[in-house]
């Protein structure tokens, strides 16, 4: 039998920084998801409600990739409050050529919160304006931190504000930001004065009641909204869609069920049977992106599997150069 490889998230960690190298590897599965060379079978979803906790099981095999990852990602909302991170999981890495196990990628979650950020930036880079300056972050946890950090990889942002429900929550995400972004990062609790006043908008809450509103929303902006990846979820208001002059989903088949279109179609103001580009086409260059600055885009992200088969991938690569992780021989 051959070895499995084992990264603990230390080295995990040590391997993947959030950079524009992994920027590019989540941006290039996107391309391969566009150009049709993807297997890619639907979330496998499950709330556990009364811990107010959920876990997805996300997978996906690229056409001449010599593995392919399947990911169990866990999400439980009230962890912080008893000293635990509100993501874990474990990444499994097979052999596309005879199904055996290569590496368990013990990461508890940190690949996720890289590759969610990551394709934060991707569609950032597809939709916003080339000199977006100013940033709203919607959420104060890990994610948020790390969506406006992704942000700033690939738009020239030199001021953003953070918002959350817990005002000490976003004053502490903010000061944390600002040190470590070397820009000015505050905290408001106005959230319509904040998305109007912002060229980008990022949403990283798990609401289950829509927090934008249509109304607040300006000629030019873009909108990231990430936070809606299970059926109860929201953060946009459904009119945001119809006043967007473009939206696009991550997977339309997804979006259409967890997403933000959900609650559009719910709403009865999107045809259930309407197409959208999806951001893999624009990245593969199959369908244009923004072709205006006074556009409203709005990008609608609920993970997919072939990011994280990306991000595996790339891990592994960056690891085997590195020399580190420990091989198991059963």
């Amino acid at each position: 039998m051959p070895s499995i490889r084992i990264l603990s998230e230390t080295e995990l960690r040590q391997a993947i920084p959030l950079d524009l190298a992994a920027v590019n590897c989540v941006a290039e599965g996107f391309a391969a998801l566009g150009g049709g060379t993807v297997e890619m079978p639907p979330i496998l979803s499950m709330g556990i409600r009364e811990n107010n906790g959920e876990v997805d099981v996300k997978t996906a095999h690229i056409t001449g990739a010599e593995s392919f990852t399947i990911k169990m990602s866990p999400g439980f909302y009230d962890n912080p409050a008893i000293g635990l991170p509100t993501t874990n999981g474990i990444m499994v890495v097979f052999s596309a050529k005879t199904g055996q196990v290569e590496a368990l990628l013990l990461d508890n979650g940190y690949l996720t919160e890289v590759r969610t950020a990551a394709a934060g930036a991707v569609a950032a880079r597809a939709l916003a304006r080339e000199d977006a300056a100013t940033a709203c972050i919607v959420g104060a946890g890990m994610q948020a931190r790390l969506q406006l950090k992704a942000l700033c990889l690939v738009r020239p942002i030199t001021s953003a504000v953070i918002w959350a429900r817990d005002t000490a929550k976003a004053e502490a995400a903010a000061k944390e930001l600002s040190a470590d972004l070397g820009i000015p990062v505050t905290a408001s609790s106005d959230l319509a004065g904040a998305v109007s006043g912002a060229d980008v908008i990022v949403t990283t809450t798990p609401a289950a009641e829509p927090l934008i509103k249509a109304d607040w929303l300006r000629p030019g902006q873009h909108v990231t909204a990430m936070g809606s990846d299970q059926h109860h979820k929201a953060e946009l208001e459904p009119a945001c869609l119809t006043l967007a002059d473009l939206y696009v989903p991550d997977r339309q088949s997804q979006t259409a069920l967890m997403g933000e279109l959900r609650g559009a179609i719910e709403a009865g103001l999107v045809p259930p049977d309407r197409t959208f580009t999806e951001l893999g086409d624009i990245v593969a260059g199959k369908a244009p992106g923004r072709t205006s600055p006074d556009q409203i885009t709005i990008a609608d992200l609920t993970g997919t599997g072939v990011q994280d088969t990306a991000i595996a991938t790339f891990a592994r690569q960056r690891a085997d150069a590195a020399g580190i992780g420990t091989d198991f021989n059963s």
